[in-house]
């Protein structure tokens, strides 16, 4: 192989990159997952190329409620340019694979990446335009309230849940940038030392998941509402919440009423990421019941009537026995009650 040549492995992922875009033109590129009560088994807005898919007229339906637009593929620019603007790039990936030049591999990663970015800031841009611009005469209206979907996650929009996450064609994008960032550090490898590029690659994947990741959110107290009696969270001492893997959190004032919750099993334990409950000493953050020692004392008078505290240390539980007298548990053991 000349100096001045891509190797055969970064041609043939040249090549693999070629033919999953064109893949993309024909699976979805986002999905937005809509559930609440009255849609138990959910909604789904399916974002193709050139349309939409899922559930679009009853979400159409629904928007004609709170003065939210209705949606139409004519209405969206993008999908006239966007299977081109594919088709362009799989056809780059092919003729960099066929004439193995670095400066190729150089532009078509720049340009990919400069594509990814603007597609998504588009993307914020109609998700903010599509929940800020409402019918002011809409049949309801709830003053200061906004309904722009997240870009990627979960945010409770009035009693719907939205998540937003990409689907199959998404997914390809993100492999794709992934593999030109590894070609373009292999072709590299005379200039950067092996560690270094290894680094490259870490950094990359950790700045493109980061976002993904789901935790404990802040409890506002004298704002939030517990998820189970609706009364407002008050004692910073008490609280609790679950995330599940989608990103939706679930608050409660006491573990008394998310245990409680839990129990209705409404919420499959399979859709649950992590359970938090508020460290009853120091700052009262929220910490994972699974690194947390509990408290279980009748000295206890929680909210709703709950006798369990947790604290981050057994010391600092050992010390509130002089006080709350009682045993100490794990949340494997109190789960089970």
């Amino acid at each position: 192989m000349k100096k001045d040549q891509l190797s055969g492995l970064v041609r043939i992922l040249l090549l693999l990159c070629a033919a999953a875009l064109a893949l993309a033109l024909f699976v979805p590129m986002w999905r937005i997952e809509l559930d609440a009560p009255q849609y138990p088994e959910g909604l789904t807005l399916l974002i193709y190329a050139n349309k939409l898919g899922g559930n679009v007229d009853i979400v159409n339906g629904l928007n004609h409620y709170i003065g939210m637009k209705t949606l139409h593929a004519s209405d969206f620019m993008e999908f006239t340019l966007l299977p081109y603007l594919i088709s362009f790039f799989a056809l780059l990936a092919l003729l960099v694979a066929f004439f193995a030049r670095p400066k190729l591999l150089y532009t078509f990663f720049i340009l990919f990446m400069l594509f990814a970015i603007i597609s998504m800031v588009d993307f914020w841009r109609w998700e903010y335009n599509y929940g800020h611009e409402l019918n002011p005469d809409a049949a309801i209206i709830v003053p200061g309230m906004s309904y722009q979907p997240p870009l990627i996650g979960f945010k409770q929009l009035l009693n719907f849940g939205a998540f937003s996450i990409p689907d199959i064609g998404g997914w390809i994008f993100v492999a794709v940038g992934l593999i030109g960032l590894f070609a373009v550090v292999v072709t590299n490898k005379n200039k950067y030392s092996p560690s270094v590029n290894l680094s490259m690659i870490v950094i990359f994947i950790s700045i493109l998941f980061s976002s993904c990741n789901s935790g404990p959110e802040a409890l506002k107290y004298g704002t939030d509402n517990c998820y189970s009696c609706k009364m407002t969270i008050s004692d910073s001492r008490f609280g609790a919440e679950i995330v599940t893997k989608k990103g939706r959190v679930y608050k409660f004032d006491d573990s008394y009423c998310m245990l409680g919750y839990l129990k209705t099993k409404d919420l499959a334990s399979a859709e649950i990421k992590n359970i938090y409950i508020t460290n009853f000493t120091g700052n009262h953050q929220l910490i994972d019941v699974d690194e947390a020692v509990m408290l279980q004392s009748d000295q206890l008078r929680g909210p709703m009537g709950g006798n369990i505290a947790a604290a981050d240390q057994i010391d600092s539980i050992n010390k509130m026995k002089d006080k709350f007298p009682g045993n100490h548990l794990l949340w494997s053991e109190i789960i089970k009650q």
